[in-house]
């Protein structure tokens, strides 16, 4: 299994940016798919995550009407649309896979799969 996150950079505040995840070697649609980040010196923090379906989102509180999570199965790519970014939002970036069948995680432990993260910088 592979998880291949990308789209991260350095940004202004207020400004938008996009991640992807590319998966390969799983069954995409059966796993719901995370996002985490990780700031320096920091526990590694849930962002969002989707259903294998898509039809189900959950979000941190942090980021909640600002960051849209959303997935193609056909594509086997998850991908997480950052708006109105502010200098908190500055992390490591990572996306995750969880055979859960039912709901969705917030946990970081309860994660199969794990990519390796996509820096994201945003100056003030």
């Amino acid at each position: 299994v592979q998880l291949q996150a990308s789209g991260g950079g350095l940004v202004q505040a207020g400004d938008s940016l996009r991640l992807s995840c590319a998966a390969s070697g799983l069954t995409f649609s059966g796993y719901a798919m995370g996002w985490f980040r990780q700031a320096p010196g920091k526990e590694r923090d849930f962002v969002a995550a989707i259903s294998g379906s898509g039809r189900s989102t959950a979000y941190a509180d942090s980021v909640k009407g600002r960051f849209t999570i959303s997935r193609d199965n056909a594509k086997k790519t998850v991908y997480l649309q950052m708006n109105s970014l502010k200098p908190e939002d500055t992390a490591v970036y990572y996306c995750a896979a969880d055979k859960v069948r039912i709901g969705l995680r917030v946990g970081s432990l309860e994660y199969d799969y794990w990519g390796q993260g996509t820096l994201v910088t945003v100056s003030s």
